[in-house]
């Protein structure tokens, strides 16, 4: 309902543990990895809509046989341009060499994409670039097969230019500063510097250059590699990389910031960045796919041993909150019901403001993606009501009559569809400011759904800058002539930049910070506004862990409830009739809800990494003097 937050991305791994033979004999092809690569794509789209790439490798090929592939796209529909591309390669072999069809073998020598090891990702961009160049996996190509290496991740790190550095220093020249090319090159690094002494190690037991190689693949040390490479990664990632042998990996972060599951099986090994999406791509159950640990890698060696390996010592577990109540598809069991959990702990400020009226208010969801809080708002209504009838029935005792009792019970929440959204519209507009009217047009309302003075509730996932609500939002659901508009949000107020790959970077955007900023002008506290500035600015010489979130001070000075009055005056469209009321999760609900995942640092400005609070603080000295530009 407000402007929709950006996703972070999401990362698929498989890898066959059986050889392709033993697929096409059971599950009719050989193509069976690509298939289901596909459907774990499509099942993380929610995660990333501006490109998607694949890779895979092929395991014991001879020199000069392709065994890696790699495909891209930024197009509107990037998985299904770069599955139609896959699709359009193998037909075209096969209808030009017919003899490929039922022999594996051949398919697995002449056609790409067909392997044992396969990754891919969907994504959006924290940067704002959309081109072909910046879609993942990354191709790190080199003459020895060890030395090639394919990465892809869901991830943002705050100290690139720290990390970038460290690469110079080291003799390289990183082709550009960007979060994933310098995590790969830094890998790279310590993949090349690996290789060499194992090299250096097997010519010296006597091993001819011809058979030091599957040696080398046989005792590559990838934990080592990665406790090198992440030693000074500031941020939160789920990392995953192929290495041009067959070993395989994928690490999180030691907070746990950016989610990562893995199922396996003796025949299979998968890692997503969703529980769900395993769950239904291989029909497996809940219990059988587990959360990677914060800190860990997954590690799968080229002979198919498995390995679960401690990388980064785990720090205070702070997985990030806005995977239950937004990112994350809602079919985990788990986050269904923290959803609904969510809408039921926000009840109680909803009673208030509607002063206990459940008779005259109806209650509905915008986007689709709230429903599921929606539901336990309403349970929890009718539960409120339940109990309520119970003390009325006790109240007039045995003489009660029928006419009564049935007045009592036939009291129900009222629950309707009030808006529904336009897609097609929605896609046909673009982020130009003056197309104010058709953006006002992009819900369609139900007339009728509302009598005149009723109180109207809509719950939301999250309210953060609030342009569609002040542009659109209200002003239809005022056609329906309510007498009060409650927007619920089943999220505390968004008050602090994300640098861990949610695209939220400026504190200007967030109305909760323009609301704190109206009531320092209205108390006219301006002078402390300046005096935070200035203590942000004598953090920026300082390192990392000496850095201090200043910006909480800015919202100190203010009650959650008097931030979110000023954010209903904001919010409030010119001319509109109905009183509007914004209600907010409280941080301790949220909590409450989501015991797993305590990330809350942008509702609270407890940062999980050093480097957030220097982000927060360069964040504030930006909006102070007037620039427009990220802080990371």
């Amino acid at each position: 309902m407000s402007d929709a937050i950006k996703h972070e991305c999401g990362i698929s791994l498989i890898r066959l543990l059986k050889p392709l033979e033993y697929y096409k004999e059971k599950y009719g092809t050989a193509f069976y990895g690509v298939n289901k690569m596909y459907l774990m794509m499509e099942k993380q789209h929610n995660r990333g809509q501006d490109g998607a790439g694949f890779a895979s490798i092929k395991l014991d090929m001879k020199a000069g046989e392709r065994y890696m592939s790699r495909v891209r796209s930024a197009q509107q529909q990037p998985i299904q341009d770069i599955f139609e591309q896959i699709n359009s390669r193998i037909n075209t072999a096969f209808a030009e060499h017919p003899e490929y069809e039922n022999d594996v073998a051949l398919q697995k020598r002449h056609i790409p994409y067909i392997g044992e090891l396969l990754m891919g990702h969907v994504r959006y961009g924290t940067f704002g670039k959309n081109s072909i160049e910046s879609v993942h996996p990354f191709l790190r190509q080199n003459n020895w097969m060890h030395r090639n290496l394919i990465v892809a991740g869901n991830f943002n790190l705050t100290n690139v230019d720290e990390l970038f550095g460290n690469l110079v220093e080291l003799g390289q020249h990183p082709k550009e500063m960007a979060d994933t090319v310098t995590v790969m090159e830094k890998i790279g690094h310590f993949l090349d510097d690996a290789v060499a002494k194992l090299y250096k190690q097997i010519k010296k037991e006597g091993y001819s250059k011809r058979e030091a190689s599957p040696l080398i693949a046989e005792r590559l040390n990838v934990a080592k590699i990665l406790r090198k490479a992440s030693k000074n990664w500031d941020g939160g990632y789920t990392m995953g990389g192929l290495l041009g042998h067959g070993d395989a990996f994928v690490v999180r972060d030691p907070a746990g910031i950016r989610p990562a599951y893995y199922y396996k099986d003796d025949e299979i090994v998968v890692v997503a960045s969703e529980r769900p999406v395993i769950q239904t791509v291989f029909n497996v159950s809940y219990d059988d796919v587990h959360e990677l640990d914060p800190g860990h890698a997954i590690i799968v060696k080229k002979g198919g041993t498995v390995d679960l390996k401690e990388i980064l010592e785990p720090t205070e577990r702070k997985a990030c909150s806005f995977e239950r109540i937004y990112f994350s598809r809602g079919s985990d069991k788990e986050i269904y019901q923290e959803r609904k959990m969510l809408g039921k702990l926000v009840f109680p400020q909803i009673l208030k403001s509607i002063d206990d009226d459940l008779s005259n208010t109806v209650f509905s969801y915008i986007p689709n993606t709230a429903e599921t809080s929606f539901f336990g708002m309403v349970k929890e209504a009718q539960s409120y009501l339940n109990k309520k009838k119970e003390q009325q029935i006790l109240d007039l005792g045995p003489n009660i009559t029928g006419e009564e009792l049935h007045q009592i019970l036939d009291v129900r929440p009222r629950i309707e569809k009030v808006a529904i959204k336009d897609a097609k519209l929605r896609t046909f507009i673009t982020q130009d400011s003056s197309r104010d009217d058709l953006v006002a047009h992009v819900y369609d309302i139900s007339y009728g759904s509302v009598k005149i003075n009723d109180n109207l509730v809509i719950i939301d996932d999250s309210i953060v800058r609030g342009t569609t609500l002040k542009r659109s939002i209200l002003k239809i659901l005022d056609r329906l002539s309510p007498k009060k508009i409650i927007v619920v949000s089943s999220a505390p107020q968004i008050r602090y930049p994300d640098c861990y790959g949610i695209d939220m970077a400026k504190l200007e955007d967030f109305v909760a910070f323009k609301a704190a900023l109206a009531l320092h002008e209205d108390l006219g506290t301006m002078d402390k506004v300046k005096e935070i500035y200035e203590k942000c600015l004598t953090q920026t010489k300082n390192k990392d862990k000496d850095v201090v979130n200043y910006v909480k001070e800015f919202y100190a000075p203010f009650t959650n409830e008097q931030i979110s009055k000023k954010i209903a005056e904001i919010l409030s469209p010119e001319g509109i009739k109905a009183e509007v009321d914004i209600i907010y999760q409280t941080v301790d609900n949220l909590h409450e809800a989501c015991p797993k995942n305590l990330g809350d640092w942008y509702f609270t400005g407890d940062y999980p990494t050093p480097g957030g609070n220097r982000v927060v603080n360069r964040a504030f000295i930006n909006f102070y003097e007037g620039k427009n530009e990220r802080a990371y």
